[in-house]
């Protein structure tokens, strides 16, 4: 029984016991009032459809709005999330909420950080900003190799697979990213209808699980990708080799949310959790990974394929470096997930300890594909815990076309991180297959919110650009972001991460001593 059903057999009740009493008991008739109004706003909650807690909690859901209006004055500096290494107060979160909202998110008495704090971060600006005037500005992914090239926004929707979230947690997502003119990746669950409800830009992740284009025995089936490839939503794809918040882990979705339809969708027998293999199947090599692509490539006809992984062993990369050396292929794309992500299907070990956090990762993967002289020909996405324009710019100085968000996505549908994610419990509607719950996140009022979200990011990822002087994300590099590293110490990117030669590793004379391990080690025919 749901706390909804629960309060309308209580209500009822209580009414009919209360009428009972004033008949013999005329005093009783004081309490009367009260409860009646009690049950009028419980019958209001129900109704309204700007809060799915409230719904899903009438009356009880006031009290969490109740101390989170106090919570910035008794806890402005309360630690719940960790970013970049780094304990942050809830003010992330709460921007998120309120641009999704769309309502003024300025701040009284200045920064809620200790700007000499060792690790704050900060970008100079300019005496003569610009003013920017491309506000709809596009990155190109697939120019050249491609016959359907894909024009992306700097922000997109990360992965999210339907089974992990809700169908109706889906559709606002895919609606929002329609409105705003902006991607939305499926993640490995494949793509549902769900995806393709409002006609979103999609990119297809295909994972170790082949969900979507998966045989009897989940092996990978061409032409069930290829029917699926073609389709006019779809406009990249994504091969998935490891994630962030699970690397060397496939996942799992709980028996508990495996419904008929997801099953039917992903190819998987119900009654039993759905785990994806850690590894791929059909390549068990570098070489064989970029074979893999091209064989999507054509058989999509000529769309934008990558692939995304959390960097790990550092020559198991510089072995898909030289692979696309002597095989003469390259992805479109490389998305760069930190460990920093977040799931609800993993061990505690493996999300918190192991993988490389994001801005180490991207940084290696940007320094090798310079390295090999092929920066020019592959875009690089990053993903992990971006949720304000700064973030996102600081990635993109530290090497990255565009950003992927799923946290911030979450919060713009309502997410409260309950992290209830795996249990099928979720009281915001968004991570259940729980009719009950999922039916009561309005996607009408949530995709615009979405929408919202992304269009303030925009605005104020290129407000920072002209603050500091610049006209266009290409002019973004390392020395525009400065980080206290210690004490008096301030450092910028380009010090911190020092840049290598171009095509310094093609030649073993110029190989930087600090790579030559990893690119020795490395091998193209072999993990």
């Amino acid at each position: 029984m749901t706390v909804r059903q629960g309060f309308v057999i209580l209500s009822i009740v209580l009414l009919f016991l209360l009428t009972i009493s004033t008949l013999f008991w005329p005093a009783a008739s004081w309490i009367f009032i009260p409860v009646l109004a009690i049950v009028v706003l419980g019958i209001y909650d129900m109704l309204q459809r700007s809060h799915t807690i409230l719904r899903l909690y009438p009356v009880i859901g006031h009290f969490r709005f109740m101390f989170e209006s106090v919570r910035a004055e008794i806890q402005q500096y309360f630690v719940e999330s960790d970013i970049d290494g780094r304990p942050v107060s809830r003010e992330f979160r709460s921007v998120v909420y309120q641009r999704a909202k769309g309502v003024r998110d300025t701040r009284p008495f200045g920064t809620i950080f200790d700007v000499y704090r060792d690790g704050c971060e900060w970008i100079n600006h300019s005496l003569a900003p610009k003013a920017i005037i491309d506000h709809n500005p596009r990155i190109i992914f697939g120019e050249g190799s491609c016959k359907q090239p894909y024009a992306a926004s700097p922000l997109n929707i990360s992965a999210m697979s339907y089974g992990a979230l809700s169908k109706n947690a889906i559709m606002a997502l895919n609606k929002g990213a329609k409105m705003g003119g902006f991607a939305h990746n499926t993640g490995e669950g494949g793509l549902s209808p769900y995806h393709q409800k409002y006609g979103a830009d999609i990119i297809w992740q295909i994972g170790t699980g082949y969900f979507g284009c998966r045989t009897e025995n989940g092996g990978f089936d061409a032409e069930k990708f290829k029917q699926t490839a073609c389709l006019p939503a779809v406009k990249m794809i994504e091969i998935k080799l490891s994630q962030g918040a699970k690397p060397g882990h496939g996942g799992i979705l709980p028996a508990a949310k495996l419904t008929e339809e997801i099953a039917t969708i992903r190819d998987v027998p119900m009654g039993h959790d759905v785990v994806s293999p850690p590894a791929h199947s059909t390549f068990d090599s570098p070489a064989g990974l970029l074979r893999f692509v091209l064989r999507l490539r054509e058989l999509s006809d000529g769309k934008p394929v990558g692939f995304k992984l959390c960097i790990g062993r550092k020559s198991e990369f510089l072995g898909i470096c030289k692979a696309m050396l002597e095989t003469g292929i390259t992805p479109d794309f490389i998305t760069v997930d930190g460990a920093e992500g977040g799931t609800g299907a993993a061990p505690i070990e493996l999300t918190n300890s192991v993988g490389t956090p994001l801005r180490d990762g991207l940084v290696f993967v940007n320094r090798a594909l310079q390295g090999i002289g092929l920066r020019s020909k592959i875009r690089v996405i990053a993903s992990g815990k971006a949720m304000s324009a700064f973030h996102v710019i600081r990635l993109l100085a530290l090497g990255a076309d565009t950003v992927n968000a799923a946290r911030a996505m979450m919060f713009a549908l309502g997410c409260i991180q309950s992290r209830s994610c795996n249990t099928d419990m979720c009281p915001t509607g968004i991570a259940t297959q729980d009719p009950a719950r999922y039916k009561a996140l309005d996607i009408e009022l949530k995709s615009q919110r979405v929408a919202n979200y992304h269009q303030s990011m925009i605005a104020n990822l290129l407000e920072l650009l002209g603050a500091a002087g610049l006209e266009s994300l290409e002019d973004l590099r390392p020395h525009h972001i400065q980080q206290r590293v210690a004490g008096t110490t301030v450092r910028n990117y380009d010090e911190m991460y020092p840049p290598i030669p171009v095509c310094c590793l093609l030649e073993d004379s110029m190989i930087p001593e600090q790579w030559k391990l990893f690119w020795h080690k490395a091998d193209a025919n072999a993990w």
